[in-house]
């Protein structure tokens, strides 16, 4: 009798799939798009460069570059089907419920949905990367009752992302600092979100489909959704001095303190430093130093405690509260920057296609009769 394989919990330790897009080493704290360590590009390149790596696995010349941009500027306009749906949404939606719907809405309005060719596919990424920002956006402005604006070509994508949800062309400075937060968080292994990406076009679905199943994984807390719940925390705490009796309070009950720990990162996650170093200069400028001071006691606390360190989210909220973008709009954000990834990913999953269906060990009865309904 053949002793039944001993399943992995979350299928830890399982590998899915061969990539050559981005290599996550646990063990050692680095995070590579494409043969590049983050800490390499981070601060050197766009995030428009980061997209096309990661679609073509090499660097774009200026050339490449412009046509990217060109590209991306030309796909940001919404049906206007889409657009209306969006202005029906409940004011009090959450916004990642929003847009998950806005890009299956999408799939309706394009009338190349079905269309499998590498070429069709190809641009469906690209138009899904410049509208989903624009949909975040239009959502964010119509719940506020504010007119939506139309993109403008002129600008860069975290630019213009940032012009559609304030109103105003963004300053240089937070232009950069969301540019990399897009860089930073573009791609990272066979994470959930893109691991059901990946399930969903193995079946030969379609690319918004794909991509409305991991923006719905994303949204949870334990993905992409933590680092709304971080800056909950420090608005729970309050202050500096409260710190030490929190986190003790919280560790004595098994609290989940959000934004330390990783499922995959054993060291210091790489990106934490680039978005701890961005923290640490808003709030400097902004004269409001006490969340970063609060961020920085917790980490110390349970590197310490737990040796537990900091990850992507733990940062990352403090910056994006210091740009004063709207907290349930972080998560969002997470996504729009990923969809570089998680398209990525379809195209190579399609390329060398095969449908994913792992098995699973069944540990219920067997043998059961079936007792007459009147006996039961």
């Amino acid at each position: 009798m053949t002793t039944p394989a001993t399943p992995a919990k979350g299928l830890d330790g399982i590998i899915a799939a061969s990539t050559r897009i981005s290599d996550v080493k646990g063990d050692i704290g680095e995070l590579i798009y494409c043969g590049y360590n983050i800490n390499e590009l981070a601060g050197k390149v766009t995030y428009e460069e980061v997209v096309h790596l990661l679609h073509h696995g090499h660097l774009p010349n200026h050339k490449q570059l412009a046509e990217l941009k060109t590209t991306l500027a030309g796909f940001r306009e919404l049906p206007q089907g889409v657009i209306n749906i969006i202005k029906e949404f409940p004011k009090n939606a959450p916004p990642m419920h929003a847009i998950r719907t806005a890009v299956s809405a999408l799939g309706c309005f394009d009338t190349t949905c079905d269309d499998d060719s590498m070429d069709a596919q190809r641009r469906k990424a690209l138009r899904l990367i410049a509208q989903i920002p624009i949909a975040t956006a239009y959502f964010h402005r119509s719940r506020q009752g504010k007119s939506i604006l139309p993109p403008d070509p002129s600008l860069g994508e975290a630019a213009n992302f940032l012009y559609l949800v304030d109103g105003e062309k963004p300053p240089a400075e937070k232009e950069s600092t969301m540019d990399l937060c897009y860089v930073l968080h573009a791609d990272h292994g066979m994470n959930a979100s893109t691991f059901s990406a990946r399930v969903t076009i193995a079946t030969l679905s379609d690319m918004y489909s794909a991509i409305t199943t991991a923006i719905g994984t994303l949204k949870g807390p334990l993905h992409g959704g933590a680092n709304e719940g971080v800056i909950k925390m420090l608005q729970e705490i309050g202050s500096l001095e409260h710190v030490d009796a929190w986190v003790a309070d919280a560790l004595a009950n098994k609290k989940k303190i959000m934004g330390i720990g990783h499922r995959i990162y054993k060291v210091l996650d790489p990106r934490a430093p680039h978005l701890k170093r961005m923290a640490q200069v808003l709030s400097a400028k902004l004269g409001e130093p006490k969340w970063i001071q609060m961020s920085e006691r917790i980490a110390e606390l349970m590197l310490t405690k737990k040796n537990l360190h900091a990850n992507v989210d733990f940062y990352s909220a403090t910056v994006y509260y210091s740009l004063g973008i709207p907290t349930d709009l972080f998560t969002p954000i997470f996504a729009i920057a990923r969809t570089s990834g998680w398209t990525a990913h379809v195209l190579e999953q399609l390329a060398d296609n095969r449908l994913i269906r792992p098995q699973s060990a069944y540990i219920g009865p067997v043998g059961l009769k079936v007792t007459p309904i009147e006996q039961r």
